[in-house]
């Protein structure tokens, strides 16, 4: 069912780049229909509501997503992408946010229309989810070894970057403890498992800080149905969760 929430809307960006629309919509993540209606009321209002066409994919693990079209061919289709129950616990969503304008302004993503609540509007881009059959050949490997490179190559507007890794990596833990211990009463704050895990990473951040290995925009959710290949227009990573790698 939909939240009754006001639809004003607000405005909020990162300097340097277009501001993005922010609606107060909240949209059910086991009833997707409704309240992604909703927003193309809001964004699309000279489309006739009950005209419009909605697709729901079901590739995604964590994440909802619907095509809202008018368009046969979803030429026309906007992408309702509904986060997960708790992600926000390990997904910095402001942060999230700054990435995308950052990547959308070097050709990295696609246009992004709004935000909500619980999620994005942004741009259908039409190609093939490819599959583990298609990253083996050579001119599509290649393509997605040249899409992250240029990813990694970007600046942001000479700000000093500073690494995500070892705050995200003790995140973790933290959300194992706090989250997975209290429903298993089996487990505890000092099981052997969660304290050698803590060790690794404190041995990974021991040998590996030194290094001085550069520190990147990383995609951080490459799986095969999140590249959209188009043999015209080239290939495309859908709405990568990007963070800043050493």
């Amino acid at each position: 069912m939909e939240e009754k929430v006001s639809a004003a809307a607000g405005l909020h960006g990162r300097r340097g780049y277009p501001a993005v629309r922010s609606l107060g919509i909240a949209v059910d993540e086991n009833n997707v229909r409704p309240g992604a209606l909703q927003l193309i009321r809001e964004l699309r209002p000279q489309w006739e509501t009950e005209r419009v066409k909605t697709k729901l994919f079901t590739d995604g693990i964590t994440n909802k997503l619907m095509a809202c079209y008018m368009d046969e061919g979803m030429a026309d289709a906007v992408l309702v992408r509904v986060y997960g129950r708790k992600t926000e616990l390990f997904v910095d969503r402001e942060n999230e946010l700054k990435n995308f304008q950052v990547l959308r302004a070097h050709g990295c993503a696609p246009n992004l229309y709004c935000t909500f609540q619980n999620g994005l509007c942004y741009e259908f881009m039409q190609g093939t989810a490819l599959g583990p059959e298609h990253v083996q050949q050579p001119q599509i490997f290649r393509l997605i070894a040249w899409e992250m490179a240029k990813m990694h190559a970007i600046h942001t507007n000479g700000s000093l970057p500073k690494p995500s890794l070892w705050h995200k990596l003790h995140k973790y833990l933290t959300i194992v403890k706090t989250e997975l211990i209290t429903k298993s009463p089996g487990l505890s704050n000092h099981s052997p498992l969660l304290e050698m895990l803590e060790q690794e990473v404190a041995w990974l951040k021991e040998y590996l800080s030194p290094l001085g290995s550069p520190i990147v925009l990383c995609h951080n959710d490459l799986l095969c149905k999140n590249i959209i290949y188009n043999e015209i227009k080239g290939l495309f990573h859908s709405c990568p969760v990007v963070e800043r790698r050493e």
